[in-house]
């Protein structure tokens, strides 16, 4: 019980630092939203007055009151889920923005964090039980080698080639323009066209980190006693393989995938901005050019409490699963 009232404590200590910090780190951004506004006015060709700069910070609702005032009235909207109008799409609040990305990155990230989770979990396991053989060469050295393209490389490589060159899938978006988002079969065949590119990108760069972990434990496994004796009784080997090294060097890589999983809301900002696709990570990036605090905030907020919480349900199913952690 006291392991898990310490892991408690660590988790609500590290849950108000995050919440402090995601108030603080957007004001000590250079610029504000107002500068932003005014700066596209000026850019159409507008004279900027102050009557002008007022109307706009009437507009977007800015805070005038103390940095303390703000904090205490932040803390009070997390706790009943306000968290203001959003400065960069017009009527509209935080909350509705988010909700209408979050589905784009959480089906595109997380089917793709699966796909690469199983991938990368077979290759390794036959790369492991293949060791020191051409087969264990090619697939830890092509796994290597494409996961050393960074993810906006290979994304901007796919959209030239099979995009603009020869026009195989769609250069930006989530969804033909003008089409309608609602659950149909042809709407979602449409979606997933438009996002195989992304996934693709997304899969492949993460794939290696699966394959050399799975080996690796494939490896270490393969020298433990009870390895040894399922041989001496001649066993065969896919048995041997599969029940007896793949399922005990599966662990460490199921952890690492509940850690991947509590980062899907995170998605891969560039990834969205290059293919223009309509997640939390484009939306994060509309927030933070136009200097938008509310909606920088939740945002943030969102992708810190997701992995917060994945860390402490790994952790607490670490205390269940091997009692000896409880004493650490």
């Amino acid at each position: 019980m006291r392991y898990f009232l310490r892991k408690l404590a660590m988790f609500a200590l590290t849950l108000w630092a995050a919440v402090t910090l995601n108030f603080i780190i957007p004001r000590l951004m250079p610029g504000s939203p107002v500068q932003a506004a005014l700066s596209r006015l000026a850019g159409t060709g507008q004279t900027v007055t102050e009557a002008m700069k007022r109307a706009v910070e009437i507009q977007l609702g800015l805070p005038h009151t103390s940095l303390w005032t703000q904090y205490g009235d932040y803390l009070i909207g997390i706790m009943h889920l306000r968290f203001g109008m959003t400065y960069s799409i017009t009527d509209v609040s935080v909350t509705r923005a988010i909700l209408a990305a979050a589905p784009w990155t959480i089906v595109l990230v997380g089917t793709s964090t699966v796909i690469a989770f199983v991938i990368g979990t077979l290759l390794g396991v036959y790369a492991g039980w293949r060791r020191q053989t051409k087969v264990d060469s090619a697939v830890t050295i092509g796994s290597t080698f494409f996961s050393a393209f960074p993810p906006f490389f290979l994304g901007l490589l796919l959209l030239y080639f099979l995009g603009f060159k020869y026009h195989m899938f769609p250069l930006t978006g989530g969804y033909t323009p003008g089409a309608v988002p609602h659950l149909t079969l042809s709407f979602l065949g449409d979606a997933v066209y438009h996002s195989i590119l992304p996934a693709v990108t997304l899969v492949v760069t993460s794939l290696a980190g699966w394959v050399l972990g799975m080996r690796n434990n494939m490896i270490n496994t393969l020298g433990e006693d009870y390895v040894l004796f399922a041989e001496a009784n001649g066993l065969r080997d896919r048995t041997i393989a599969l029940l007896y090294v793949a399922r005990n060097a599966l662990l460490p890589n199921v952890t690492g995938f509940g850690l991947a999983l509590g980062a899907v809301i995170g998605g891969s900002v560039l990834v969205e901005s290059i293919f223009g696709y309509p997640g939390i990570g484009s939306l994060l990036l509309l927030a933070v050019n136009n200097r938008d605090y509310p909606l920088m905030q939740a945002i943030f907020l969102l992708i810190t409490v997701s992995m917060l919480v994945t860390i402490f349900v790994v952790d607490l199913l670490y205390g269940l699963l091997d009692p000896r952690v409880r004493g650490t």
